[in-house]
């Protein structure tokens, strides 16, 4: 969860052609998907696309984000580059130990992510719903362990299981005593 302060802000509304002040708030936002499927859900398109969002939709998003209850819609127009910096700091944070090796040649999915698509994976490998509340990376996370765990062991080559029969034999010959 990422706290953010926004300060008291003076904004002039062009169309009534008067200010409006906000006061200042704290605001407790959760990056998880539950946020990215209510973004989903109002702007009808995927959020994980190669399309930066636009001021507005990175302003929903945040809204979508947002655990406060209660909170003046005007606060989100008051976001500094240094808060959204800092929202978007803590979105890319992996919020795990875990890391993967690529592996040479493997390609990524060009299959587009959605919420409903991660809602599935998460059904497919067991992943109980009250996950949907957690930081999104860590999820993902998750779901990329299962996926791995739940693959079938890879077969050994002709060369690799020779090599171990070898190793074995040189062990146990090792422990009778015997020398080659």
């Amino acid at each position: 969860m990422l706290s953010i302060t926004i300060p008291d802000t003076e904004l002039w509304d062009e169309e009534k052609e008067e200010f409006i002040y906000v006061r200042r708030q704290t605001l407790q936002l959760e990056h998880s998907l539950i946020s990215v499927s209510k973004w989903e859900s109002k702007w009808n398109k995927p959020f994980f696309t190669d399309k930066k969002l636009t001021r507005e939709e990175a302003a929903d998003y945040v809204r979508c984000m947002t655990l406060t209850k209660n909170v003046d819609d005007n606060i989100y127009l008051c976001l500094t580059p240094e808060l959204s910096n800092q929202i978007s700091e803590y979105m890319n944070r992996s919020m795990t130990a875990a890391w993967f090796r690529e592996k040479k040649g493997e390609k990524r999915s060009s299959k587009q992510v959605t919420s409903d698509l991660i809602y599935y994976w998460m059904v497919a490998l067991n992943i109980p719903f009250e996950c949907e509340k957690w930081h999104l990376n860590r999820l993902l996370t998750l779901i990329r362990v299962c996926d791995i765990e739940n693959q079938p062991k890879k077969k050994m080559s002709d060369k690799e299981s020779m090599a171990q029969h070898r190793a074995i034999l040189a062990s146990r010959r090792r422990a009778a005593g015997r020398r080659r």
